[in-house]
């Protein structure tokens, strides 16, 4: 009995596979949400000061969601929110730098390259928060900046992709921070 549920098996996978290479690509519509989790890696330069640039790597997480529109067959247009968070920190002493919450609102421009795959890039504004533990005070200052990103998403079922996304956000007072982000999203 075991074996003669394979070839079944077998036999599905495959008839699914094809009428999924048979489909055409389109463009993806409507609403969307997304958990992230992936690379963060910040900068602070102060080189005009003559204190070098500083950079520190950490995890970045949130999530985000977002609606698109379609505008042609392959090609829709689209809006996103996000917020997440990072485990950035930079030590020195008793003094402790750490990147906070971070805000992102957007527009992007999804293309459908495949049934199941389509690219995208991004760009929008970004609002980052730095944490300053010194040994005689502790301050916040948030700073606002413009984002850049370009992506992938892949359809793994009806209505969930995966995706990996490279991003770059430069922010005011010579903060950045370079980001490869990956992710799970659904489309309702």
């Amino acid at each position: 009995m075991r074996h003669s549920l394979i070839p079944a098996a077998l036999a599905g996978a495959v008839l699914g596979a094809s009428l999924l290479a048979a489909a055409p690509a389109q463009a993806e519509t409507g609403p969307r949400a997304e958990a992230l989790v992936g690379w963060d890696r910040v900068s602070l330069d102060e080189g005009q000061y003559g204190l070098g640039t500083y950079h520190k790597s950490g995890l970045s997480y949130g999530g985000a969601i977002g609606y698109d529109y379609q505008i042609a067959p392959l090609v829709s247009i689209g809006a996103d929110a996000e917020l997440t968070g990072s485990t950035a920190r930079y030590r020195g002493g008793n003094s402790t730098l750490s990147a906070g919450r971070d805000f992102y609102f957007g527009g992007r421009a999804t293309m459908a390259v495949s049934p199941l795959t389509h690219v995208y890039a991004k760009v929008g504004y970004a609002n980052g928060r730095i944490n300053a533990n010194l040994p005689v005070y502790s301050a916040s200052t948030n700073g606002d900046g413009v984002r850049f990103g370009v992506g992938v998403q892949q359809t793994i079922a009806p209505r969930i992709y995966v995706l990996a996304e490279y991003r770059y956000t430069s922010y005011q007072d010579n903060f950045s921070r370079n980001q490869l982000m990956t992710g799970v999203g659904v489309h309702f």
